[in-house]
């Protein structure tokens, strides 16, 4: 396995080492002491989600705060998606800015989210599978989100708006300077 570190301190994409034959595939999706060793850091993973949606889907994007903050390794098991995290630490060099990958089924890259950074995701096929590992349990009454298209941070989705698909609660989250001025 590979990790290469993206502009946005502590978030870092993973590409594993694949191996195939005429019966498919294997690979190691994570190892904790590979983590450890290649990242530096101790990351206690404590639940798995996993999300089904079709092609034009935009989740996000969201964080917790507080006690509950999340760190996330994402990754696709099945089909395409666009993933982006913001890092949202104010004293960090990057503070507001973005960091995008593609992340497919064929490509089985992961990308490790710290804590301190929203996440989203937009989904480029039908039928996709997006697996996540949290170290942290959710708790709704640390949940926050910022709007998709926050033009502080100019994120490029590279998708007609118009064919987004987007849930209600998420149509209607703030613009970053909501939470910092």
């Amino acid at each position: 396995m590979k990790a290469e570190e993206t502009h946005l301190k502590g978030a870092y994409v993973f590409s594993p080492t694949v191996f195939e034959d005429q019966r498919g595939y294997f690979y190691e999706s994570f190892n904790t002491s590979t983590f450890k060793k290649l990242t530096g850091l101790d990351v206690n993973f404590v639940q798995d989600n996993q999300s089904k949606s079709s092609r034009g889907v935009l989740r996000g994007l969201h964080f917790q705060v507080g006690d509950y903050e999340q760190a996330k390794l994402v990754r696709v098991i099945k089909g395409k998606v666009l993933d982006v995290c913001v890092d949202l630490r104010p004293n960090s060099p990057t503070f507001k800015q973005y960091f995008s990958v593609e992340l497919t089924e064929e490509n089985k890259k992961q990308l490790f989210v710290p804590r301190g950074f929203a996440h989203g995701f937009l989904v480029l096929e039908d039928d996709t599978i997006f697996s996540y590992k949290c170290d942290n349990y959710y708790h709704k009454d640390s949940e926050r989100g910022l709007i998709f298209n926050d033009p502080s941070i100019g994120i490029n989705w590279d998708f007609p708006e118009d064919e987004l698909i987007i849930s209600e609660k998420d149509k209607i989250l703030p613009t970053s300077n909501t939470f910092f001025k």
